[in-house]
C-alpha cells in the first residue's frame, strides 16, 4: 500500500472525506513554496498534489498558467521538484504526495531515472493529464511496478463506453473533473456532479476525489458530501498570486479542509 492507499484507508475509517489541495511547485519561489506544502498538513491537507512546472499547461486555467510561468521564471525544475519532495520528506514521511502535470518533462528526463528518483525522493503518486490509456506502457504501467500509484481523470464526457477504459490500470483514487474546461473555469455544482460520482463508483472500488470549479469552504463541503475527497488548486494559487504571506495562504487552506471534512 501506497501513503495514499493508507490515507483513505484511514479517512474511511473515521467517516472523513479527504481534503487534497494543489499549487505549482516553486511558484512564487522554491523557498516560500517549500514554506507553503511544510504547512499544509498542520492546515488539515489529507494529500498534498504538487504541480510539475511546464511552458504548455493545456489543461490549466490562466491562473495556474501564471504560477508555472512564475515557478519556471524562478529557476524550477523538475529536478527541483523532485528536491522539493526530499526536503519536505526530512519533517514528514506520512503525509501522501503526487504530482500531477504533463509528460514532456519526464519524457525529456527518461522514465527509468524518472521513477527511481521519484521513488527515492518519496513521491506516492503520479497524475499525468495527456497521457491516455491507451499509452499506460510509457509510464502508467512502469509508474506502478515502482509503487507509485497512476491517477487517472475522467471528465463529464467519460461515457459509459469510454469509462472502463479510463479505470483501467489505475490506482489510488479516480480523480473527477466536474466542470467542461480548465482549471478554475467555473463553479462545481454538487447536484450536478453527485450521479457522476455514483456512476464511476458502480464502476470501481477506488475512492472519487472531485477537482475542478471548488473555491470556497461551502462548496469542499458540498462536493465532499457526496465524494470520497475534494480537490482545490486554483483558489490556493490565487492567494499565493495575491502575495499572501505563507500564514493568510495556510489559513484559508484550513478553512477549505474544515469545508471538507465537514462533508
Amino acid at each position: 500500500m501506497t501513503r495514499i492507499d493508507t490515507k483513505f484507508a484511514d479517512l474511511k475509517a473515521q467517516g472523513k472525506s479527504a481534503f487534497v489541495s494543489f499549487i505549482i511547485a516553486g511558484d512564487p519561489d522554491y523557498d516560500a513554496s517549500l514554506a507553503i506544502v511544510r504547512g499544509m498538513p498542520a492546515a488539515g491537507v489529507d494529500i498534498i498534489e504538487l504541480g510539475m512546472p511546464f511552458t504548455d499547461p493545456m489543461a490549466d486555467g490562466i491562473h495556474i498558467q501564471l504560477a508555472g510561468q512564475r515557478a519556471l521564471k524562478a529557476g524550477m525544475t523538475l529536478n527541483r521538484t523532485l528536491q522539493l519532495v526530499r526536503d519536505f520528506r526530512e519533517g514528514d514521511d506520512t503525509t501522501p504526495i503526487e504530482l500531477m502535470g504533463y509528460y514532456n518533462p519526464i519524457h525529456n528526463k527518461g522514465v527509468d531515472a524518472f521513477l527511481k528518483e521519484a521513488v527515492e525522493a518519496g513521491v506516492d503518486g503520479l497524475i499525468i493529464v495527456d497521457l491516455p490509456p491507451e499509452e499506460d506502457a510509457e509510464l502508467c504501467i512502469p509508474a506502478m511496478a515502482a509503487g507509485i500509484n497512476f491517477i487517472r481523470l475522467t471528465t463529464p464526457t467519460t461515457d459509459a463506453k469510454r469509462l472502463p477504459t479510463a479505470l483501467q490500470n489505475t490506482s489510488g483514487f479516480i480523480y473527477y473533473v466536474s466542470v467542461n474546461g480548465t482549471t478554475g473555469a467555473a463553479s462545481a455544482d454538487s447536484t450536478i456532479v453527485a450521479p457522476e460520482v455514483a456512476r464511476i463508483k458502480a464502476s470501481t472500488d477506488l475512492p472519487v476525489c472531485v477537482g475542478f470549479g471548488i473555491n470556497t469552504p461551502e462548496t469542499a463541503q458540498a462536493i465532499a458530501g457526496i465524494a470520497d475527497g475534494a480537490v482545490v488548486g486554483t483558489a490556493i494559487v490565487k492567494q499565493i498570486a495575491d502575495g499572501k504571506s505563507t500564514a493568510d495562504i495556510l489559513a484559508f487552506v484550513k478553512t477549505l479542509a474544515d469545508g471538507a471534512h465537514r462533508g
